[in-house]
């Protein structure tokens, strides 16, 4: 199964990659040890339960002993009863413990995943499938819940009532123990077998459940370009074909345990026909009592329990050992630093007012890509604070890798990076991203209200904070007309918006944050003429306590910066205002010929 984990992604995360070469064992007691005293404890119950079955052969024995020697049944039979009732009480408690105790594992372990996933670097995520990553997030971590309240617990319990069987099965009669053991060794040997096979084919079933996963999810997240493209049957056959490896890989694993079980099963009839064919004859003979044959019996009967307990643990383990490898491969990638909890809720801008920015010989390429040409060559230039700096040029060119860079979301391979004059590697994370306001090309918006998406970055702000930031961004028509005004609900990814209103979400958004610099990725791309004009307005007031760095395919949002980037294969060829850059600058003046802004001689 290949592995998540790549040397090259540590980084990214600031620290060095180590590969986790404990065994799966290990990692599964590592899960299961802030439990152990409730799975002792539920264990315990079960254990008192099972020694309650334990004594009912036994008083089985003492019923027939007095039948036969016409003594009073009324004492042996309402043992038995309290016997029977009090065992069953016992075992279920035993059962609910265990079973609470392993949900609460689950849950442990998925807020385990769901820490470490959103802590991951964007270059990391970058490389992952995210359906296979919501797998391991949801389907392994079920795996737990049987490992935990079956295969470990109930396991140690059924050998330690399968031991005690034994003994009490000695005490009635040695042969016949001796004939019950013969055959159930030879079991013993398929289990042997039979037992690495299960870990290998359920490593081989997650991993294509896994799979089949990420092309679900390929294709929910592109559902209507898959539906205006008619290749809705295209994406049912893909799917379904990944769905048909999971099934092949889930019944491998159904072939294996049920030859398991079968096996045990088998060896415990043949046990029973075996002891009741030579039990009888040892009874014919006079060389053992009928009560004692019948107790036997019982036993044998009690033994079928914990050895199918050991048997579907020994299949729920191997299981469950491999999800818990699938899960060590997602912890153990390297990680970002937790983001601290003292940074305010809602961040207010530092007196330092608007932030400088520096890039000095930056040369990058994505590594997870298979194409390693660089990004940025020599990307070198420099930008007082304060103001709007528009970045432009042809596509591929690098102007969003800017953002990424000084957010950190990837590190250059040489060159310095720098805020304020102050090499961005110098500064924690949560204190340089606190920093910045960044709006994304494409503008998410998450589900959930209106208010979540806008308090993303402030959870704690005002609501005449919320309201100044609404009318800047001309969004205050829309929340007239929502039915709950900000605690309405906007859909998956926003789908009741639209895509001007994801925009002008986003850029509030980013300025209830406050930010020192405010990064604008295609920020205008789809508002129209009179919006466009009117976040022109807003932009320009923001640039003066703050810096704005704006980069723009539609040269009309930037015309009246204070300087413009043209950027091409990675550096800087040029530099100044509109007007400069149209007369001094052929791919510039190009650009905007292209767009009607300036005359074509």
């Amino acid at each position: 199964m290949a592995t998540l984990v790549q040397p090259e992604a540590a980084a990214g995360a600031g620290r060095r990659w180590h590969p986790d070469r404990r065994p799966a064992w290990r990692l599964l007691l590592g899960y299961l040890w802030p439990h152990r005293w409730t799975l002792l404890g539920g264990g315990l119950l079960g254990f008192v339960g099972g020694l309650a079955a334990l004594a009912e052969p036994m008083l089985a024995k003492l019923v027939v002993d007095s039948i036969g020697r016409h003594r009073p049944l009324l004492g042996p039979v309402a043992l038995l009863t309290a016997l029977l009732v009090g065992g069953a009480l016992l075992t279920t408690a035993g059962s609910y413990l265990l079973g609470r105790t392993a949900e609460s594992v689950v849950l442990t372990a998925r807020r385990r995943l769901t820490r470490q996933l959103l802590r991951l670097p964007v270059g990391t995520m970058d490389r992952l499938p995210p359906g296979d990553l919501l797998s391991r997030v949801v389907s392994d971590t079920t795996l737990l819940r049987s490992v935990s309240a079956s295969a470990l617990v109930q396991s140690i319990n059924a050998a330690f009532l399968l031991i005690a069987s034994v003994v009490l099965m000695a005490l009635l009669d040695p042969v016949l123990l001796a004939v019950t053991v013969a055959v159930l060794a030879l079991n013993g040997i398929a289990l042997v077998v039979v037992v690495p096979r299960i870990r290998r084919a359920a490593e081989r079933s997650q991993a294509a459940v896994g799979g089949m996963s990420s092309l679900l999810e390929r294709a929910l997240g592109a559902f209507r370009t898959l539906k205006a493209s008619g290749a809705e049957e295209r994406e049912i056959a893909t799917v379904g074909e990944a769905a048909g490896r999971a099934w092949r890989r889930g019944v491998e694993v159904a072939r294996w345990t049920a030859l398991m079980e079968a096996s045990a099963g088998l060896a415990v009839q043949l046990s029973f026909v075996a002891v009741l064919g030579i039990g009888g004859a040892r009874v014919a003979s006079g060389a053992l009592p009928v009560s004692s044959l019948v107790a036997f019996l019982l036993y044998l009967f009690l033994l079928t329990e914990p050895i199918t307990a050991l048997v579907a643990a020994a299949s729920q383990l191997q299981t469950g050992l491999a999800a818990v490898v699938r899960m060590r491969e997602v912890n153990e990638l390297p990680t970002e630093p937790a983001r601290s909890e003292a940074l305010a809720p809602c961040p207010s801008r530092q007196d330092a007012g608007p932030a400088s920015v520096a890039f000095d010989q930056v040369w990058f390429r994505y590594r997870h890509r298979k194409d390693t040409q660089w990004v940025h060559r020599g990307l070198t230039f420099e930008l007082p604070a304060g103001g709007i700096t528009a970045v432009v040029g042809p596509s591929g060119a690098g102007k969003s890798t800017i953002f990424a860079l000084l957010e950190r979301f990837y590190e250059p391979q040489s060159g310095t990076v720098a805020i304020d004059g102050r090499d961005i590697r110098d500064w924690s994370l949560p204190e340089l991203r606190a920093t910045i306001g960044y709006v994304e090309q494409d503008a998410p918006v998450l589900a959930g209200t209106l208010r979540d998406n806008l308090c993303l970055a402030a959870p704690g702000a005002q609501e005449d904070q919320l309201a100044e930031v609404l009318a800047l961004t001309r969004l205050d028509g829309l929340l007239a007309r929502l039915p709950e005004r900000l605690d309405t609900p906007v859909g998956h990814h926003g789908i009741t918006l639209s895509g001007g209103e994801r925009q002008r979400i986003a850029i509030a958004r980013a300025l209830l944050r406050q930010p020192r610099l405010l990064l604008l990725d295609e920020a205008t791309s789809q508002l129209d003429a009179i919006n466009e004009l009117a976040l022109r307005d807003v932009i320009a007031q923001t640039a003066g306590t703050t810096t704005v760095l704006v980069v723009a395919h539609r040269l009309s949002t930037v015309t009246c910066a204070d300087r413009i980037l043209v950027v091409e294969s990675g550096r800087v060829r040029a530099s100044g205002t509109h007007g400069e850059l149209a007369s001094g600058d052929d791919l510039y003046r190009r650009l905007a010929e292209s767009q009607l802004l300036v005359s074509t001689p």
